[in-house]
């Protein structure tokens, strides 16, 4: 049971939704003006307001900000006749947590109720302020140790590191790391995309070059490995370097020293070099396409990072670490993860890693409207794989996620009874509203034809 309250000028609705919701098991109270509402929060302490937006006097719109600074945890839906994107937009600003246009469907109103209600029963994810840089390792599995025990044995050292790992493992996070630990971490670290840069260019910007030593050379300029001087150069996509390009590194790593493009002198290094591939190096040499001699220089310590789907115990440190970053670069509070979201999250096998569970948290805290991150808020390679796949593989040679196995029952279930609404619930012992937001969620359509019968509930 949860207490709600209801706050709208019209009376006849207003006692409508009260018998609607006391009927469920929640206590109910109406207000029919603003203020009015504002005067019983204090003593009735909802969890959730419904509020109308168009009323005499002091509109919704106007009174939420107040509702949620007098009570900041209540959950908020507001409520309107006028179907205008410009009111959406300035309620789910001032902090709705949901808009429902009126003629009320009961069905999506009950639907909106049971999701903010239930946010409050997620896994708390404290929100470290620490966690916040953008240069965090997170890490309690056994791998991650070791990689920090590395990092801690090899940063004092000028030792050439090669740091290797599928894409999105957090390569550079590791460079990063081993120069703020070197013995000189106020230095420069300077990045070099090995990938991103065509060959024609890639060697003025690592080496630098001398006014007039191509055409559109109009001034002298620093490539990179000067810029990182008493710092750190960090190499990475090393893999995809030329022939060419291969061997001029290889003079820099052995003899500390780079020629320009059109000077005549060469020039000194410092800069400590830490490389980085996602391809498999060894296995290039005996292609032939990288350099054997380059590879053993590179390779004088060697930090793999496996992927995420291998240290699968680390996925709620870094929901921590990446929500708690999230927030703040959004300006948002999502403090709190359902059970089941975490649940997708350490079922999915994150083919993009630690790049992709971000970008997942990212866009799910953007379009979070509590401070709840659900499992609907997920994509939906992430909540299970599709069905086609699931109804084609048994279940025995291909595990699959809960949510994978639902959408496939559901869907069977509505198959068996000529999608007959009541009848699928009785099955599967849900509610109605339940049902329906499965369909919606799951995407499930009936056959081509198909007329509901006038009990279907339709």
């Amino acid at each position: 049971m949860t207490r709600i309250l209801l706050v709208d000028d019209d009376i006849a609705s207003c006692r409508t939704l009260q018998l609607h919701l006391s009927g469920l098991g929640h206590e109910v109270s109406m207000a029919h003006s603003v203020d009015e509402g504002l005067q019983l929060l204090e003593s009735f302490k909802p969890g959730l307001v419904v509020l109308d937006i168009r009323m005499p006097g002091k509109s919704g719109l106007q009174g939420l900000p107040e509702f949620k600074s007098a009570l900041p945890e209540v959950r908020i839906i507001m409520i309107t006749a006028f179907h205008d994107m410009e009111s959406t937009i300035e309620a789910m600003q001032k902090g709705a947590d949901d808009y429902i246009h009126k003629p009320i469907d009961i069905d999506e109103f009950d639907d909106a109720v049971e999701k903010l209600l239930s946010h409050g029963e997620g896994e708390l994810v404290e929100t470290d302020s620490q966690s916040l840089s953008s240069l965090t390792m997170v890490g309690n599995s056994r791998a991650m140790k070791e990689i920090f025990k590395t990092i801690g044995l090899v940063a004092k050292s000028p030792a050439t590191v090669l740091i290797t790992g599928e894409s999105g493992t957090g390569k550079e996070l590791v460079a990063r790391a081993i120069h703020r630990s070197g013995e000189n971490p106020d230095g420069p670290f300077v990045v070099v995309n090995c990938a991103a840069i065509v060959e024609t260019l890639l060697e003025s910007d690592m080496f630098g070059h001398e006014k007039g030593a191509f055409t559109g050379a109009v001034a002298k300029q620093a490539g990179k490995f000067k810029l990182a001087e008493n710092g750190t150069i960090f190499l990475d996509e090393v893999g995809e370097l030329s022939p060419v390009m291969q061997a001029k590194l290889l003079r820099v790593i052995q003899h500390k020293e780079f020629t320009p493009l059109g000077a005549k002198e060469s020039k000194i290094t410092n800069a400590r070099i830490i490389a980085a591939t996602n391809v498999n190096l060894a296995q290039q040499v005996s292609h032939g396409a990288f350099r054997e001699d380059l590879f053993y220089r590179l390779q004088v310590v060697n930090i793999h990072l496996p992927p995420l789907r291998e240290r699968k115990e680390d996925i709620m440190g870094l929901v921590q670490a990446l929500l708690a970053r999230i927030n703040g670069e959004l300006n948002r509070k999502v403090v709190r993860i359902t059970s089941d979201a975490l649940r997708c999250l350490q079922d999915y096998h994150w083919p993009g890693n630690v790049r992709e569970l971000e970008n997942a948290l990212m866009k799910a805290v953007a379009l979070c409207p509590t401070d709840t991150l659900s499992c609907d808020l997920l994509p939906m390679e992430i909540t299970g794989v599709s069905l086609e796949e699931v109804e084609s593989q048994p279940v025995v040679s291909r595990p699959v996620s809960l949510q994978a196995m639902e959408k496939a029952h559901v869907k069977q279930v509505l198959e068996m009874v000529d999608w007959h609404k009541g009848r699928a619930c009785e099955i599967l012992e849900i509610s109605r509203p339940r049902l329906r937001r499965m369909i919606q969620q799951y995407e499930l359509q009936p056959p081509p034809g198909f007329v509901a019968d006038k009990d279907n509930g339709d």
